[in-house]
């Protein structure tokens, strides 16, 4: 994960959204709801705007057009252009003057995002060759067809790499832009946006849990009763044996349900919300390190220091300098 820390005076970070017609409305309605304005109660930190390559009437697939007043120089003052989504033909020739707009954008140090199809944007103006990139499930032999230098990954939510991202069909857009918040501006920011969407910061799983299968078999036992109870127990010394107990499971049983519907093993799992919980206590509270690891379930700074480097590559200090969240009300 690539940390951005945010300077208090910085201005908000520009988002602009790159249409085509017709628009999938879904993925621009979850970019708006995650970089949009959400009122008093959660402060601006984005700006968020669209464009087109031609200002005017933009179809969408929900059959109604949108009137768009920007065009392609509105990407010369994003902080990210952000592609949500591609119509029906997303393998269809994308415009020279898109790709033009697209590059330009990435060479000044935008960061690019293609949401769903809008992977196949990126891949048109070569951002994505040699790199791992996302799309949806159903459209991923295509892009890898029509731009073999791009290394599809069919099953993950998303791919981050920095510069570039790129997100899996539909929801898992959402997935994407919560995660580049949490990078951008901390954990505990993000979790205020997820909770007014009334969903998770951060979704585990793959997209091949939701692709259409050869031959319809039994479905998996879900596990969210069991990730709602550890998530109640983070601060608890829990086993995969005490998971599997709770479950009425095998560990072995608990291990590949984990690795299906989830794509990380059972342990992976508790240490990812471990790590998460301490993010956000960094950014909240004053609580020393010592006391953050004990109510995380790392039972010593010692250990959490360690866990918190190999997950984020910093220290739990550097971590709170940078994303400290604000208490004047203004971040």
């Amino acid at each position: 994960m690539t940390l951005r820390p945010r300077a208090g005076s910085r201005p908000p970070h520009r988002v602009v959204a790159l249409l085509g017609s017709p628009q999938p409305a879904f993925p621009l309605a979850c970019a708006s709801e995650v970089f949009g304005d959400h009122g008093p109660a959660i402060p601006a930190r984005y700006a968020f705007e669209v464009c087109a390559e031609r200002p005017g009437a933009v179809g969408t697939d929900a059959g109604y057009a949108m009137v768009v007043t920007a065009g392609l120089e509105a990407l010369e003052r994003a902080d990210t252009v952000l592609v949500p989504g591609r119509g029906p033909s997303a393998g269809s020739e994308v415009a020279p003057e898109v790709i033009a707009a697209v590059r330009r954008a990435h060479r000044r140090g935008a960061r690019i995002v293609g949401l769903c199809a809008g992977a196949f944007v990126l891949a048109a103006a070569g951002l994505l060759d040699g790199r791992r990139a996302a799309t949806h499930w159903a459209r991923a032999a295509e892009l890898a067809s029509l731009f073999p230098l791009v290394r599809v990954d069919p099953a993950v939510l998303y791919v981050d790499h920095g510069d570039v991202a790129t997100s899996a069909g539909a929801a898992a857009g959402v997935d994407l832009c919560l995660h580049l918040v949490s990078a951008d501006q901390g954990a505990a920011y993000a979790t205020r946006i997820a909770r007014r969407l009334v969903m998770p910061p951060h979704r585990e799983g793959c997209q091949l849990q939701y692709a259409e299968r050869p031959a319809a078999g039994p479905a998996a036992d879900s596990l969210a009763p069991l990730l709602d109870w550890l998530g109640e127990r983070l601060e608890e010394p829990v086993s995969v044996a005490d998971m599997a107990a709770r479950a009425r499971v095998s560990p072995r049983t608990l291990t590949r349900r984990f690795t299906e519907q989830l794509g990380i093993s059972p342990g992976r799992w508790l240490l990812d919300r471990r790590i998460a919980a301490t993010r956000a206590l960094l950014e909240e509270t004053d609580l020393p390190v010592e006391t953050i690891a004990r109510r995380v379930g790392l039972s010593s700074a010692v250990n959490l220091r360690r866990r918190f480097h190999e997950a984020l590559r910093t220290t739990p200090a550097a971590y709170r300098r940078a994303f400290r969240a604000e208490h004047s009300g203004s971040g």
